[in-house]
C-alpha cells in the first residue's frame, strides 16, 4: 500500500522508450532492488453481466513466479499468490481533500485497494467461481522493484509488458513527482490507465481483436 493514506493506491505509470537507458538512470540514482525480476500472472474476475466493470470495482489474482521466463514448470521459483480488491476512485471520501483534488485534477490514478496473501491460489479461484465471478482477462508481465535513496514510502515497479516497458511509481504524489522528474519525465507523461485499458487501445491502433495480454510463448524479456 502507499504511504499516502491506508487502503489508497496511489500511482501513475510512465512508458520506457529506451530500457537500456533506463538501466544507466537507476544505476546513476543509485536505485536498490528491493525485488528481483519477477513474473506475474494475472487475472481479473467479474459477473457474466460485468456487474463489477460497470461500478468502477476489481477483483484480481495474482501469481508471482521469482525469477521465473514463464516458461515450464522446472524453471518457476516459488509461487505466490495474492487477492486484491480495487474499488473505484468514486468511491474514496473527501473529496475536498487533497488527494480528492488530484485525483479530481487526473493527475494519479487513486483509488481504494485491499489486498490479502493466498496461501493456495487455484482454491481461491474456484472460490470466486463458485460465488458466481469467472475470470474476464488475463495480462502477464516481469517486473523488478527498486527504491531510491532519500524518498521515502515510494515504490518503483520496472514492468516489461507484451505492449512494451512501463515504470510505476507508487507512493505519495510529491515523491511520485520528485522521482518522475529524476527519471526525465514531466507530468505531461503520466498514465493513468490500467494494462487493460492500455492494450485494448494498443490492439485498436494495431488493427487486432482484444483477448488476453500474453506473450508470444517464445518470448523471454531481459
Amino acid at each position: 500500500m502507499p504511504a499516502s493514506s491506508s487502503n489508497q493506491e496511489v500511482e501513475i505509470k510512465l512508458r520506457v522508450a529506451d530500457v537500456a537507458a533506463l538501466r544507466r538512470c537507476l544505476k546513476q540514482l543509485q536505485a536498490r532492488e528491493s525485488c528481483p525480476r519477477t513474473y506475474e500472472s494475472d487475472t481479473l474476475y467479474d459477473t457474466p453481466k460485468k456487474d463489477l466493470a460497470r461500478r468502477r470495482q476489481l477483483i484480481r489474482i495474482r501469481i508471482e513466479r521469482p525469477n521465473s521466463h514463464g516458461g515450464g514448470k522446472d524453471r518457476l521459483g516459488a509461487v505466490k499468490s495474492t487477492l486484491t480488491y480495487k474499488g473505484s476512485s468514486q468511491s474514496l471520501r473527501g473529496a475536498r481533500t487533497t488527494l480528492g483534488k488530484l485525483r479530481k485534477a487526473g493527475r494519479y490514478k487513486i483509488r481504494e485497494e485491499i489486498e490479502v496473501a493466498v496461501a493456495r491460489g487455484e482454491q481461491m479461484r474456484l472460490i470466486l467461481i463458485a460465488l458466481g465471478l469467472r475470470p474476464v482477462f488475463r495480462y502477464e508481465k516481469f517486473r523488478t522493484t527498486y527504491t531510491l535513496p532519500g524518498i521515502r514510502g515510494l515504490k518503483i515497479e520496472f514492468d516489461e509488458t507484451p505492449i512494451g516497458a512501463f515504470l510505476e511509481l507508487e507512493g505519495a504524489p510529491s515523491a511520485i513527482d520528485r522521482a518522475a522528474k529524476l527519471f526525465g519525465y514531466t507530468r505531461a507523461d503520466y498514465i493513468t490507465k490500467t494494462y487493460g485499458a492500455l492494450y485494448i487501445a494498443s490492439c485498436r491502433l494495431r488493427g487486432h481483436k482484444p483477448a488476453d495480454m500474453l506473450f508470444m510463448p517464445t518470448k523471454k524479456l531481459r
